[in-house]
């Protein structure tokens, strides 16, 4: 695996020394938000939006995603957090980015803009639903980099091992690390070239929740995270059924769109 693109080693500026290198993981996620910027970006230019709009869009929904995910990470790992010789270290590290906790963080930080701004909240979520599902595909080829979030064994003749993976394993496993990135890969397509004509405002975002619940929770049967719910289902499993049944609830029952007065 390849957890580093380039290692500097050890730099020294006006006498402060650290390390300075470029993860493979962080890289990706740049390149994931870059990329939903670019696609964004030209979407709202073409509707006539003004054009600080997509970057505050994206950096706020970074920020709360990055947020969202550490909260849901520090939930559901809170014993072994409390356990750890340096706690705080654990919370502020760069570790535990769990997708699933930085999505409702990201829908918060950009209800807040589209508010500020006075936008319609659902045309918008049609316009990024399918963007979350390409910048999950891209950081889902950081999590393959570093050799994390991989599945069970496996004698298929694509499985491989992670022998510098968190953790490393030796057995040949799912790499369900790129089964995520060409399923949301192609999701995405789907929903990004059919996201002009919504039926019903709003409805693109529904499916995206139908779409990215089923997707993680067929996912999960083969992975490695520990199980809760009747020693079945893992975490991701609950919170993907909520998905789905939020989608199918407001897809068959949809919202009124007059809330928000997007006069653009």
């Amino acid at each position: 695996m390849y957890p580093v693109i380039i290692d500097f080693g050890l730099v020294d500026i006006f006498g402060f020394q650290f390390h300075l290198a470029i993860y493979s993981f962080g890289l990706m996620l740049v390149i994931a938000f870059y990329t939903c910027y670019y696609f964004l970006d030209q979407d709202l230019k073409e509707m006539g939006y003004d054009e600080k709009l997509a970057s505050d869009i994206i950096f706020w929904s970074a920020l709360g995603g990055i947020v969202g995910s550490k909260i849901y990470h520090i939930i559901e790992n809170l014993d072994q957090i409390l356990a750890s010789p340096n706690p705080l270290g654990q919370v502020f590290s760069g570790s535990g980015l769990v997708f699933l906790g930085g999505l409702l963080g990201a829908i918060i930080a950009v209800t807040v803009i589209l508010n500020k701004n006075d936008l319609s909240w659902l045309k918008f979520a049609d316009i990024i639903s399918p963007l979350i599902l390409l910048g999950y595909a891209i950081g889902r080829l950081g999590c393959f980099l570093v050799g994390d979030d991989y599945g069970i064994p496996s004698d298929l003749p694509w499985a491989m091992p992670f022998p510098d993976g968190l953790p490393p394993t030796n057995i040949a496993v799912h790499p369900t690390q790129l089964y995520e990135t060409i399923i949301c890969g192609l999701l995405f397509y789907y929903l990004w070239s059919r996201r002009n004509n919504p039926r019903v405002p709003g409805s693109y975002f529904f499916k995206y929740l139908i779409f990215a619940g089923i997707e993680r929770f067929l996912i999960e049967i083969i992975r490695t995270n520990e199980k809760y719910l009747f020693d079945i289902f893992s975490g991701a499993q609950i919170i993907s059924v909520f998905m789905i049944c939020i989608g199918i609830y407001f897809l068959m029952n949809p919202l009124n769109n007059n809330s928000a007065s997007d006069t653009t």
